[in-house]
């Protein structure tokens, strides 16, 4: 499957996507606003790009992992590949209109994921206040497992890769989209997050990822149906 579809989704979808994390997902700035000597460890930017990078590398692995998994699928099933490429496309569409007007299509992803950061939470917090960099590392590799729809979302796209690599790379696209916004704090974070939030921004992005994804699904579409055409003319000519 050609990669620069699901890499340019990934991180365009990061990078819209980051203003509901900022917005919407106020657990993530009380779990994640790290105190240190009397001012947040988030102020900092070598503590902030360490659990950025923390979280990037999680979801490279983990976008590894699936891809692995679609990847043995594939092998055994050969027929599954034009099914799950339609699925891929099928899901960097409902990205983009989640993005471009504010559905919330991905709610039932997050909702499942929310039972899985139960048993994780408790974990994160024993890291609290981050006081060192492996500390920072660590927490930024659990950030990672946070219920997102978003990331789940990316995730299925990255077992369809049904590449390791190119599942990890993926994902790292994604977590570049996002990191922008992740590392800027106060005022800035606030404008950045108002300007992804704006109606217009959010459509002609979201609608871009939308394209994307119809072209995604057009390979596989046009695959089927030359195959179709092709049949039909070898039987014609036996005829």
């Amino acid at each position: 499957m050609e990669l620069w579809p699901t890499i340019a989704a990934g991180f365009v979808a990061g990078l819209l996507g980051s203003a509901h994390c900022l917005g919407m997902c106020a657990g993530i700035s009380g779990l994640f606003a790290v105190n240190a000597g009397g001012k947040a460890a988030n102020a900092s930017l070598p503590m902030a790009l360490t659990y950025n990078l923390g979280r990037l590398v999680s979801y490279a692995v983990l976008g590894g992992i699936v891809a692995l998994f679609g990847s043995a699928l594939v092998d055994v099933i050969p027929k599954l590949a034009a099914p799950v490429r339609l699925l891929t496309g099928a899901i960097i569409a409902l990205i983009g209109l989640q993005i471009a007007f504010n559905w919330r299509i991905l709610q039932p992803l997050e909702t499942m994921g929310a039972t899985i950061w139960k048993r994780i939470a408790p974990v994160a917090q024993r890291l609290l206040p981050v006081t060192s960099f492996p500390r920072a590392l660590g927490l930024g590799l659990l950030w990672g497992l946070l219920p997102c729809g978003l990331v789940y979302s990316m995730l299925l796209i990255s077992a369809a890769t049904a590449n390791p690599v190119n599942g990890a790379l993926t994902m790292i696209a994604f977590g570049l989209g996002t990191t922008p916004a992740m590392v800027m704090t106060g005022i800035g974070a606030i404008t950045l997050s108002r300007f992804m939030g704006r109606k217009r921004t959010r459509l002609v992005a979201g609608l871009l990822i939308v394209a994307v994804g119809l072209l995604t699904l057009s390979m596989p579409v046009s695959k089927l149906f030359g195959d179709a055409d092709s049949m039909h003319g070898h039987q014609h000519s036996a005829q």
